[in-house]
């Protein structure tokens, strides 16, 4: 009797380890069932998606691009005194220095220009002359100091020019007269400017007009030809 209870005890001891083994393997599944959670990784793979904004800028070769129309735009200055000298000669920009030496231009294959006007004026820190012409292109010139006499150059006759310095400025081909009538009615004329006393024209004749500026000294000059109208200007420092 005695051996069959101890038999029973031991069956249901068997029976609840059993169970609670079940029970526990069960809930020790359960945490398995967590796995899922590492799913949350999942925003790191968004945090991915970002980089395609960052390639864009990889368009900036459209600065590259931008780069030629800065040189196209240092370009133009350099044909733009081709078009403004019709025989070719271009102005040299040398002449446009101060000096008191002699300068030249030679324009053989312009045609002849009539001068229209000459008139002079006062400038901060130099007197101005200014030759103006018909047409688009300036005549050849050339300027330089001379001594005395002054002299006419149809009759050879001598003529006074005040000052101590005494310009002369050549141009050619040119003429101050147009069908037998004078384009240049005033040909000697005083001056109340600082250098510049008088201003005299020696001669027009045979495709040649020259007028001498007397200066009160023979300052630096420099030379400078203009568009629109055609013009060449000689400025005398004070």
């Amino acid at each position: 009797m005695m051996q069959t209870l101890r038999l029973n005890r031991w069956m249901k001891s068997l029976w609840l380890v059993g169970c609670l083994s079940v029970v526990g393997c069960t809930k020790k599944d359960e945490p398995a069932a967590t796995p899922p959670e590492p799913v949350v990784q999942a925003p790191s793979a968004p945090t991915e998606a970002p980089p395609p904004p960052p390639s864009q800028p990889a368009p900036s070769v459209p600065a590259d691009a931008a780069a030629p129309p800065a040189q196209d735009s240092a370009q133009p200055p350099a044909p733009a005194p081709a078009p403004a000298q019709g025989a070719g000669v271009p102005e040299d920009p040398k002449n446009r220095e101060w000096t008191a030496g002699a300068v030249k231009l030679k324009r053989p294959e312009v045609q002849m220009v009539t001068l229209r006007s000459v008139r002079a004026a006062r400038n901060e820190g130099f007197d101005r002359v200014v030759f103006e012409f018909d047409g688009a292109q300036v005549p050849g010139y050339q300027l330089e100091y001379v001594n005395k006499p002054i002299v006419k150059c149809g009759s050879g006759n001598e003529t006074e020019v005040a000052g101590q310095g005494w310009l002369q400025v050549t141009l050619t081909p040119a003429q101050a007269h147009e069908g037998g009538t004078a384009t240049i009615n005033e040909r000697e004329r005083k001056s109340a400017l600082p250098v510049i006393q008088e201003l005299e024209m020696t001669c027009d004749f045979e495709g040649e007009v020259t007028w001498v500026l007397g200066n009160a000294h023979p300052n630096k000059y420099r030379v400078m030809e203009l568009r629109d109208p055609t013009r060449l200007v000689v400025d005398v420092q004070h």
